[in-house]
C-alpha cells in the first residue's frame, strides 16, 4: 500500500493508505511537500563550486577556457567547456556570478566573449561550502579530526 502510496500518482493515490492510515496518509503528503521544497531550494553542485571557485581564482577575464584550464590543471581532469558554460548558466541563474560581453574581435568571427565574475552572494556560498565540506571531513572519526 505505501508503494502504491508513492507511484507516480501519488497525489491522487494517498488517500488509498488503509485506515489507521490517517498518519500515514499525513505522512506520505509530508514527503511531498519535503522533496517539493528540496526542489525549490539552490544547492551548489560539486562541479558548480568548482566553476564558481575558478572564477574566483581567474579574475577579471574569466570566460571558458581559462576556467576549464584552471580547474584541468588543479583537479588533472578534463572537462568539457560545455559543462563549463552550463554551469556558468546555473550559477548565473543562482545569482552567484554575474556576465558581461566583451568586444567582438574578428579572431572569434566577429562574437564577443562572455566573461563572468564572482557576486559577493557567490563568495560567500564559496566559504560557507568551504565551512560545510571542513565540518564533515573534521567529524568522521577515520581521519581523526580530517587528517588522512
Amino acid at each position: 500500500m505505501i508503494a502504491s502510496a508513492l507511484g507516480p500518482d501519488s497525489r491522487r493515490s494517498s488517500s488509498l493508505v488503509a485506515t489507521p492510515g490517517a498518519s500515514l496518509s499525513i505522512a506520505v503528503r509530508s514527503i511531498f511537500a519535503y522533496i517539493e521544497q528540496m526542489r525549490k531550494r539552490d544547492y551548489l553542485g560539486q562541479f558548480e563550486l568548482m566553476v564558481l571557485l575558478a572564477v574566483i581564482q581567474v579574475g577579471e577575464g574569466a570566460y571558458g577556457i581559462p576556467i576549464a584550464d584552471f580547474i584541468e590543471k588543479t583537479t588533472e581532469r578534463e572537462v568539457a567547456v560545455g559543462s563549463i558554460y552550463a554551469a556558468l548558466e546555473r550559477l548565473e541563474d543562482k545569482a552567484l556570478v554575474t556576465s558581461t560581453l566583451g568586444d567582438p574581435t574578428p579572431e572569434r568571427g566577429g562574437r564577443a566573449k562572455k566573461y563572468f565574475r564572482a557576486t559577493a552572494k557567490g563568495v560567500r556560498e564559496a566559504r560557507e561550502a568551504q565551512r560545510t565540506l571542513t565540518r564533515l571531513w573534521r567529524a568522521l572519526p577515520e581521519f581523526e579530526g580530517g587528517k588522512a
